[in-house]
């Protein structure tokens, strides 16, 4: 009678074993893949030899943020610069159209000047402001800006003044200051300059701002404190240049009275773009006397008191066009300066998105080398 007892292999493993080996080879694949999130244990595989390379460095999350905070941040900066520049254009098109409405002022004022020179001619004319003397001491009237973030405006215009002042001082000369502006004010204060008079720089330079700095000059001149007069300011050129000029204000000489012309500038736009037109304005024509014209004063009397008028108005001429100097200048450092936050904000972009990509590509390295030691 055959056994119905299925005989066991004597070289197959026994229950026991069988339970030993699972557990071991589940402890393997356990280690197995912590050595390969953590790359403590390399798995060794047959691969042809590679040339070294240096290992990169991971991009942390926290990298990506601070990416994220300084793109906003430069956004943010962005808006401030355009609305600057928004705002100085505004203030140019306030200025220019103060310009216009004191030209005919101006343009009569030069009429009569002429005329009473042309009648006063032959006649030996004994003004002070008229008179010239020796240039033992100089009064430098200085025009500057009261804030920055206007490119070089006030670089250049002290650049001038410091030029101008050291050869003064070369020939021998004493030289006092009247400064219009904080910049230069605070520039040549440290240095130890003196100061006569500080102005500061009106937003839209009025008459009556003009008339105080001409009775400040003109009493320090008259009253025999300096002996000639210069003015310094920058003279607008176009919207992205200007040149810092230097002019006598007093004495006068008569024939600089007769001037050559003026340019009148007007900010205009086109196609979303800021533009500059000039007008060219001739000269006045002198005003024609009467020979039999009677003068309810001396016509040397009305000249004595037309004079000041002229300087003031040269004074109101030059603040106005250094404002727009200013201006200009600013506006030309805000459009700069929002154009490098763009191109600085696309490249962080692109650095960024470049952090994050090799952030996820390292995630997926990981996932396959861990299914791999599975």
């Amino acid at each position: 009678r055959r056994s119905s007892v299925t005989q066991r292999d004597p070289l197959g493993p026994t229950p026991t074993v069988r339970t030993t080996m699972l557990r071991a080879f589940t402890l393997a694949t356990l280690v197995a893949a912590a050595a390969a999130f953590n790359g403590a244990m390399p798995i060794a595989r047959p691969t042809a030899a590679r040339p070294a390379r240096a290992p990169a460095s991971p991009v942390m999350g926290e990298n990506i943020l601070e990416l994220r905070n300084r793109i906003g941040s430069i956004k943010n900066t962005k808006k401030i610069t355009s609305a600057m520049k928004l705002v100085a254009a505004a203030k140019v098109r306030r200025a220019q159209d103060a310009v216009i409405r004191s030209r005919p002022f101006s343009e009569n004022l030069e009429k009569v000047l002429g005329g009473l020179i042309a009648r006063l001619k032959n006649e030996a004319l004994d003004f002070p402001l008229l008179q010239e003397r020796e240039a033992k001491s100089v009064l430098l009237v200085v025009v500057s800006g009261e804030r920055g973030l206007c490119g070089g405006y006030n670089a250049q215009i002290i650049k001038k003044t410091t030029l101008r002042l050291n050869e003064l001082k070369a020939q021998g000369v004493d030289v006092k200051m009247l400064t219009i502006g904080k910049k230069a004010n605070n520039w040549f204060k440290r240095r130890g300059v003196p100061i006569v008079k500080y102005f500061e720089t009106p937003n839209a330079p009025t008459s009556e701002f003009a008339s105080e700095v001409s009775d400040e000059v003109l009493n320090t001149f008259l009253s025999g404190e300096c002996d000639r007069v210069e003015l310094l300011y920058t003279s607008f050129v176009s919207m992205i240049a200007s040149t810092p000029a230097v002019r006598t204000l007093v004495p006068l000489s008569p024939q600089g009275l007769e001037t050559d012309g003026d340019e009148i500038f007007k900010l205009t736009t086109k196609e979303g773009k800021f533009g500059v037109e000039r007008e060219k304005v001739a000269r006045a024509d002198a005003k024609e006397f009467q020979p039999d014209m009677i003068f309810e004063q001396a016509p040397a009397q009305l000249l004595n008191a037309i004079l000041p008028l002229y300087i003031n108005g040269q004074i109101l001429r030059t603040v106005q066009e250094s404002l727009a100097s200013e201006l200009a200048a600013r506006m030309s450092a805000m459009q700069a300066a929002s154009d490098n936050a763009g191109e600085l904000g696309k490249a962080l972009t692109l650095k960024m998105n470049r952090a994050r990509q090799a952030a996820v590509t390292q995630e997926l390295l990981e996932i396959v080398a861990g299914a791999n030691a599975v």
